[in-house]
């Protein structure tokens, strides 16, 4: 199994029903994701699972209880037709100065939006993150993310997958590997087309989802 990528914050595991996908997982791996929050005016909330060390999987789609956001959600949730590992993070120790170096060796990852989330016991968690569709729509090139003062997710005491493998494939491989050189990253690639697959071990043996 390959190594954890440099600097992984999280995986991004999409979908357009979440409390199915969320009973899914759990059926699949005998692990139930924790209740992660409400993403407020976006549409969306999520589940966490963590993946070992300070990393994590987030399990995002449609909140049911918020009225429809006036532009699209998050990752496009709504118009997936299922679940889909659509792309990952990285937490480099120096937002700023990992954009600038990235930039200086030819790879723009784009501008940097604050976001937060309200956690189930009602605090206010802040971050800031890279356009994760700006630069690189694939979602094999990762988007960066800084918690600043907020508690990192895995903080919170999430159940645990530990991830074995993460990789992908793409029509032309090649022409990642210079993006994540400039971020300071590495992803195990082969031809195919543009996709995102990554490997735990659970109670229920090791399980992979795409």
């Amino acid at each position: 199994m390959n190594p954890v990528p440099p600097f992984l914050d999280h995986l991004v595991l999409a979908t357009p029903d979440l409390a199915a996908t969320v009973a899914e997982f759990a059926r699949r791996t005998g692990v139930t994701p924790a209740p992660g929050g409400v993403h407020l005016g976006l549409g969306t909330r999520n589940h966490l699972v963590g993946l070992g060390g300070r990393s994590y999987l987030e399990i995002i789609g449609p909140d049911p209880e918020q009225p429809e956001p006036d532009a699209p959600r998050p990752f496009a949730v709504d118009r997936l037709s299922g679940p889909r590992t659509l792309t990952w993070a990285i937490s480099p120790p120096d937002l700023n100065a990992a954009i600038t170096t990235a930039r200086a060796r030819g790879y723009d990852p784009g501008p940097v939006h604050p976001m937060s989330r309200r956690t189930p016991d009602g605090a206010l968690l802040r971050w800031r993150l890279t356009d994760s569709g700006h630069a690189h729509p694939s979602g094999l090139v990762p988007f960066l993310i800084d918690w600043g003062d907020s508690p990192h997710p895995t903080a919170s005491g999430l159940p645990v997958t530990p991830l074995l493998h993460l990789s992908g494939t793409a029509p032309a491989p090649a022409d990642l590997h210079g993006p994540l050189t400039a971020l300071g990253t590495a992803l195990p690639l082969a031809p195919g087309p543009t996709a995102l697959s990554f490997t735990v071990d659970t109670p229920n043996g090791p399980v992979t989802f795409g």
